[in-house]
């Protein structure tokens, strides 16, 4: 009966709490992501929590790997050694469980079906270099420079990736929201060097552009073959824009994620929410929000004001991140989910309905450290 009482809880409003110090919030999520670990066989992270049936999903390489550069971020920047500890765990633990030829499996490690698939390998590139870069262990390096090339290997002569899509995904076989993938070639050629993944990153956004709708909607960016994407995917592709953008000083990926990223803003309802998808108008397409969207529409916000300069979207980033924090129950007394973030709110909109998914507080930490350290250009 617990989901229920979540479900009344968040429909009538009193779920959501009121704000505390951000440390708190944020000390809270990384307690829940080491807890996630904690709740698996081995040292991956768990997918989810799943409130209605009382479980832990099994661990997600996907997600396990860009929670890496998460925690070390936060050993860092706030003293906190285990953080460091346990991600290294899991960037060993990612390394255990690569595919020989350097791609990294679909879904959870329960799942029936064993493919490599372009998004979870993109996703992996974040925690090998960022281990790699704090460690500075060989191992990081050369796993790293396994999934890179195999990613690149897989990509397309436009710059698109249409083979290896995940069989959890459905709808068109390319994802604008690709650009993440992109975005992780950054972060592995900042760690070692190697310039074609530059130029892979950079074919993948020129493709990524070119199928733009003249008001700079990208279809083709939604999980399943809803035509109105989330919030999520959303963020995916205009972080991925972005960072590519930073990485190759190419100012037609950068604006074109200020043109989203104003379109979203648009929006955002007054309590500091986002809806949870948008149309190809730009016109919200759900009355519930997707805590994770929020998070990463947040980031994007900042980082925005960190490469552009200006604040003038520091003022939807704060509010998205105000109303997580609410949504964020400090005072849970159930271990599984104090500290953590539901998929979506209320708990059974259609993202993750019943669901804490670890990527959902990952994206919440990585959120509020921006917010508490202007000192810090990028991180994540």
């Amino acid at each position: 009966m617990k989901h229920y009482w979540q479900l009344i809880r968040d429909h009538l409003g009193w779920s959501l709490g009121p704000e505390r110090q951000l440390e708190e919030h944020l000390r809270a999520a990384i307690h829940w992501l080491l807890r996630a670990q904690e709740a698996t066989p081995d040292d991956g992270v768990a997918h989810s929590y799943d409130l209605r049936r009382r479980r832990w999903h099994a661990s997600y390489p996907e997600t396990t790997g860009y929670i890496i550069p998460t925690l070390i971020d936060y050993a860092e920047l706030f003293d906190a050694p285990e953080c460091l500890i346990a991600a290294v765990r899991m960037a060993d633990w990612e390394i255990a469980v690569q595919l020989p030829d350097g791609g990294v499996r679909a879904g959870t490690m329960d799942a029936e079906v064993v493919v490599p698939t372009v998004f979870n390998t993109g996703q992996v590139l974040f925690g090998f270099a960022r281990a790699y870069v704090a460690t500075r262990e060989p191992r990081f390096a050369t796993a790293l420079r396994l999934a890179s090339d195999w990613l690149v290997d897989a990509q397309d002569a436009d710059g698109s990736w249409r083979r290896f899509p995940s069989p959890f995904a459905p709808g068109s076989d390319v994802k604008a929201y690709n650009t993440r993938s992109a975005f992780g070639l950054v972060r592995a050629w900042q760690a070692l060097g190697e310039t074609r993944w530059l130029r892979a990153a950079d074919a993948n956004a020129a493709w990524a552009l070119s199928t733009a709708l003249p008001n700079g909607f990208l279809p083709h960016n939604c999980l399943t073959a809803n035509p109105a994407p989330l919030t999520h995917t959303l963020a995916y592709a205009m972080r991925g824009l972005m960072e590519v953008g930073v990485a190759t000083d190419n100012s037609r990926y950068l604006d074109h994620a200020i043109r989203m990223a104003e379109a979203i803003a648009l929006g955002q309802r007054a309590d500091g929410a986002v809806p949870g998808r948008y149309d190809t108008n730009w016109q919200p397409a759900a009355t519930w929000t997707c805590l994770t969207g929020n998070s990463q529409l947040a980031i994007n916000w900042l980082r925005l004001g960190r490469i552009t300069g200006e604040r003038r979207f520091e003022q939807y980033a704060l509010a998205a991140n105000r109303f997580n924090m609410r949504a964020q129950d400090l005072d849970q007394r159930d271990a599984n989910r104090a500290g953590a973030l539901k998929g979506s709110h209320p708990i059974d909109g259609d993202y993750l309905m019943w669901r804490y998914p670890n990527w959902a507080t990952k994206f919440f930490a990585d959120g509020l450290m921006l917010q508490l350290r202007p000192d810090v250009d990028n991180l994540g």
